[in-house]
């Protein structure tokens, strides 16, 4: 049996998230998930901690619709001219809308020189169409920090990878599982608590095919709750 342990919104892109007890999701995924992305005015494309891993220190939290940020430092960062000036290059804080970002990628996780680049779904800073609320076990985590995942739903139990192609309910959602989720350089840079890790890359791709925790579309909207049961319907 599978259980929510933890969940986990991200209102911006590659930022620290906040873990809540209880959240509706709409066909997008968790209310405030991903509802923001930072974008480098200088590329167009949609700034990640894959390219500028300084994100993963600053914090942005959902708040009646819209997002606080705040530096490591905890100040205040409320404007464009303020993340652009932590930064050192021009960003917009731009909120989701119909039309998606580009995000980029290392093709070498190691040397991190040749980068490729991809158009991304509408209506959330999501990297994939596959992919509106993420769900990862705490067997497959084992030693490993949650945070390093960035996965919405913690799961109290294992093989969460036995949910692929099968619907499954959420608290009073429904969600269609149907892909595991790819891992990048991302899971190995350091952020508030970890350090810089290569192996954690090596040892996914090594034992696990290069995947950790599953995505998942979002069929029924409802509403979850830490403790709830995740159910297999089909």
């Amino acid at each position: 049996m599978l259980r929510v342990s933890a969940l986990w919104r991200y209102p911006v892109k590659s930022l620290r998230g906040e873990r809540v007890e209880t959240s509706r999701i709409t066909r997008h995924g968790l209310v405030g998930d991903r509802a923001f992305g930072i974008v480098d005015l200088e590329t167009g494309h949609v700034l990640t901690a894959r390219r500028e891993p300084r994100l993963l220190f600053a914090t942005a939290r959902w708040h009646d619709g819209d997002v606080r940020i705040t530096s490591p430092e905890d100040q205040p960062l409320d404007t464009d001219d303020e993340l652009s000036d932590w930064l050192g290059r021009r960003v917009r804080l731009t909120r989701a809308a119909e039309h998606g970002g580009v995000y980029e990628n290392p093709s070498d996780s190691e040397r991190e020189t040749e980068w490729v680049t991809w158009q991304g779904p509408g209506h959330a800073w999501h990297d994939s169409g596959r992919t509106r609320v993420s769900l990862v076990s705490t067997a497959s985590l084992g030693a490993w920090a949650s945070e390093r995942f960035r996965s919405n739903v913690l799961l109290e139990g294992s093989d969460e990878d036995a949910l692929v192609g099968r619907e499954a309910r959420l608290g009073t959602a429904t969600l269609a599982v149907n892909t595991r989720v790819g891992r990048c350089v991302m899971v190995t840079r350091s952020q508030p608590g970890l350090e810089v890790d290569r192996e954690v890359l090596r040892t996914i791709h090594r034992e696990r095919d290069g995947n950790l925790a599953v995505g998942a579309l979002v069929m029924v909207p409802g509403v979850v709750s830490v403790g709830d049961r995740l159910t297999p319907l089909t």
